[in-house]
């Protein structure tokens, strides 16, 4: 299992030359990934700018948007142009994670509406298909069709979407066992769609480490996730906080069958990325 590590643009108090820094270090730290968490009710950076800015810095690591909000990018055409030019700067390193997600307050601050949101995406992934197949909004693809694109969701639908217009599927977030359970859903999704390929499989969890491993998970996770109420602290105490934690976490996801886990910090000091680095050997 590949391991990759996100990109902390949305953890409270985050700074332009942190994320800078950050996916500098971890290009270098030998990470499979860097990945983004794309709000837009909240004070964090926006997935393809960030990734835009550490594409510049970086050389072989993949740049992923985990997931990436489509509905609320209601221009799809500028959408398709903006990931197939980050795609192009990136020589072609872009995996376009993309979901409609379920915060509603990133709703009606973009002026869409949420009850529509699954309707909205379908329409979005059949346009963005078509923009890259054809030639009205370029650049031309680094590989033919597009950049690299999976689908996030729990949802029946979510796993259709996977197999008719994505190479695999992402968790955004769950045990290893959720993980587990939803594989035979997804495969049999492929199957339906008369993939024959396997589809490629990723999920994404929490790590705080350090001397201050707990504050940050309570202050800034929580924060993060606010909206959930009481649930909010539970994701802040099931974040990582040890070396051992982090192997048994990683072994636990590679046992379930995914083929790249990405951890997540709750802080934006880059050395949280040498830190990850030690903490799996």
């Amino acid at each position: 299992m590949e391991i990759g590590i996100g990109l902390p643009n949305a953890t409270l108090g985050v700074r332009g030359p942190e994320l800078v820094a950050w996916a500098r270090e971890a290009d270098q730290a030998g990470f499979s990934t860097l990945g983004t968490i794309d709000r837009i009710a909240y004070e964090n950076y926006e997935s393809l700018i960030s990734l835009a800015a550490a594409a510049a810095v970086t050389e072989r690591i993949r740049l992923a948007t985990t997931v990436l909000l489509a509905p609320l990018r209601t221009n799809t055409a500028l959408l398709a142009k903006q990931a197939g030019s980050l795609d192009g700067l990136s020589g072609g390193r872009l995996v376009l994670g993309l979901a409609p997600g379920g915060r509603e307050d990133d709703y009606p601050v973009s002026g869409v509406d949420f009850h529509r949101r699954g309707w909205l995406f379908d329409r979005q992934l059949e346009d963005l298909r078509r923009f890259w197949d054809g030639d009205e909004v370029g650049p031309d693809p680094v590989e033919e069709g597009g950049p690299t694109v999976v689908l996030g969701g729990t949802v029946e639908a979510s796993f259709r979407r996977a197999a008719r217009y994505g190479s695999g599927w992402i968790m955004g977030g769950g045990p290893p066992e959720a993980f587990r359970e939803a594989l035979p859903k997804l495969r049999a999704a492929w199957k339906e769609a008369g993939r024959d390929s396997e589809p490629r499989t990723m999920a994404l969890g929490y790590y705080s480490l350090g001397p201050n491993a707990e504050r940050n998970a309570n202050e800034k996770l929580a924060h993060y996730y606010s909206y959930l109420g009481d649930y909010a602290q539970q994701i802040a105490d099931g974040a990582v906080k040890d070396a051992e934690s982090v192997r048994r976490y990683a072994a636990a996801f590679e046992e379930a069958g995914c083929d790249e886990f990405l951890f997540f910090p709750s802080d934006s000091n880059p050395e949280q990325v040498g830190l990850l680095r030690e903490a799996l050997g």
